[in-house]
């Protein structure tokens, strides 16, 4: 999988966060820039040395984190609030 070949964990690089093979820009960063309403075009522009394909990569790897998170338990709401 591309994901696999362009996203890297080193405790050494930005503390071990994972982060696109080669630079020191986080998935956090590249999913949390969609996120807020940035295209695929502003990424690409505004980080010239990154792909399309990393921005997948980023992507897939988040959907991976979430598919594996367990759910957190959230309290039942008390009754008038």
């Amino acid at each position: 999988m591309a994901r696999q070949s362009r996203i890297t964990i080193d405790p050494n690089i930005m503390v071990g966060k994972p982060v696109i093979k080669g630079t020191r820009l986080t998935v956090e960063l590249i999913v949390g820039l969609l996120g807020s309403g940035w295209s695929y075009e502003e990424v690409l522009e505004g980080y010239p040395h990154i792909t399309l394909e990393d921005i997948h990569a980023c992507l897939a790897y988040a959907a991976e984190v979430v598919a594996e998170a367990r759910p957190a338990r959230i309290p039942p709401r008390k009754e008038g609030l």
